[in-house]
């Protein structure tokens, strides 16, 4: 029988080629697609793919078709109220093709045209703009914790830690080992048996009489060994190993005063979700805290979070002591890895920004795991900036970039999260 395995790319997958040069010709409309729906989703919700709608005036394609030339005669059966020559009134609404759709009004409409995104075509338009070529492979530093990992196996230990295939394994070992003679010797006594009666040897002879009582005792004594023996029972053997811990928690901290703009919270929340993204590559479970500022801190949904409007002045400090409040009751122990994200315009109360220095080297920064602060700004430097610029002297694990335009998020995250030298 001959077997045909084909080993061409995209073999089982033959249309992929064309969506890939659909994704090319309506590069324009995908990207707006995604940028509406990234406004529109939830930090922890970015990996999904999505459903792109392209109006079907943007993905018309040319046709061929056969002209209707020369002189045609035609009979429509079952025609009794016309005849050649008879002028037809044009029908209302002028003639579609057919494609509309139910409306009140005399115009005609087409559905647009739908089709889904997979979650790599998603997270690559996505970072497309931001110059990724590809995801951050990095690790940061993990506390460690232990678990139960198997090896071997013991001869004791609790029921509910049996193995039974091991166990049924030398049992049958055993059973072999121990009766290995016996049943050698029934092999041979039966055989012996054997000739006897085919040379004519009565039964009551004395040695056939002898044989039988032989076979029988040797088969009550293979019988006789168990089937299984608390000797034959193995358990297994667990050990603890370190292992990363699997969760962490990552604090979004941003200003809302009258200064931050839409289009700044748009690159601030940019700038979350490859923090995100990234903390995923590491952690098994990630809870997202959110905690939004102007002259007042207050922990927020998501949605307050990037779409509330706020006027005012800027006091930083309330969402430091906010923070070190939800660290100390919620997620404190050592049990959790804290990463907190800042994201503001610069602007703060003169007094204030020594404050919040003294916060971050006392009590903040032994707490957390990494500590970023980003400016978008595409002015000078703020007086929060050169208070936060003395906190890396003495604390290795806080940095901070400064970001002009959204280009700049992935270069100034790459610049965060790099590789320290040991």
């Amino acid at each position: 029988m001959t077997y045909l395995i084909d080993r061409r790319l995209q073999g089982k997958n033959k249309s992929a080629v064309n969506r890939e040069r659909f994704l090319r010709r309506y590069k324009a409309q995908i990207k707006d697609a995604v940028g509406r729906a990234i406004k529109g989703r939830s930090i922890t919700d970015i990996e999904n793919g999505e459903k792109v709608s392209i109006p079907v005036k943007d993905v018309g394609e040319p046709s061929f078709g056969h002209a209707h030339g020369g002189v045609w005669e035609t009979i429509n059966p079952g025609n009794q109220e016309y005849q050649k020559g008879d002028l037809i009134n044009r029908p209302k609404g002028g003639g579609g093709s057919g494609r509309g759709k139910a409306g009140n009004s005399d115009q005609m409409t087409e559905d647009d045209f739908i089709f889904e995104l997979s979650r790599e075509e998603f997270m690559n338009y996505f970072f497309e703009d931001l110059e990724l070529p590809h995801m951050i492979k990095t690790q940061l530093t993990a506390t460690t914790e232990f678990k139960n990992q198997r090896a071997g196996y013991n001869m004791s230990g609790t029921p509910s830690n049996i193995h039974v295939l091991r166990s049924l394994r030398g049992a049958l070992g055993r059973r072999i080992a121990v009766g290995g003679s016996s049943r050698k010797r029934v092999i041979e006594a039966e055989r012996e048996l054997e000739e006897l009666l085919l040379e004519g040897a009565p039964l009551d002879a004395p040695r056939v009489v002898e044989l039988k009582k032989l076979i029988h005792h040797l088969h009550t004594r293979l019988l006789a060994i168990p089937f299984i023996d608390p000797f034959d029972l193995r358990y297994s053997n667990r050990v603890k190993v370190p292992k990363p811990m699997t969760q962490a928690v990552m604090f979004c901290i941003m200003d809302v005063s009258g200064s931050m703009d839409e289009t700044r919270k748009d690159t601030a929340k940019r700038f979350f979700i490859l923090l995100y993204l990234f903390l995923k590559r590491v952690y098994d479970k990630i809870e997202v805290v959110f905690i939004r500022h102007h002259t007042a801190a207050a922990e927020v949904d998501e949605q307050e979070f990037f779409h509330s409007r706020e006027s005012g002045g800027t006091v930083v400090s309330s969402a430091l002591h906010l923070l070190d409040k939800i660290i100390d009751e919620r997620y404190g122990a050592g049990s959790w890895n804290s990463y907190v994200a800042q994201a503001s315009d610069g602007d703060n109360w003169d007094n204030d920004s020594v404050l919040c220095r003294q916060l971050l080297t006392n009590t903040i920064m032994p707490k957390v795991q990494y500590y970023t602060y980003v400016e978008i700004t595409d002015g000078p430097p703020q007086n929060l900036w050169e208070q936060y610029s003395q906190v890396p002297d003495h604390h290795q694990h806080f940095a901070m970039q400064k970001i002009v335009t959204p280009a700049d998020i992935y270069p100034v995250f790459r610049e965060l999260f790099k590789k320290q030298p040991k």
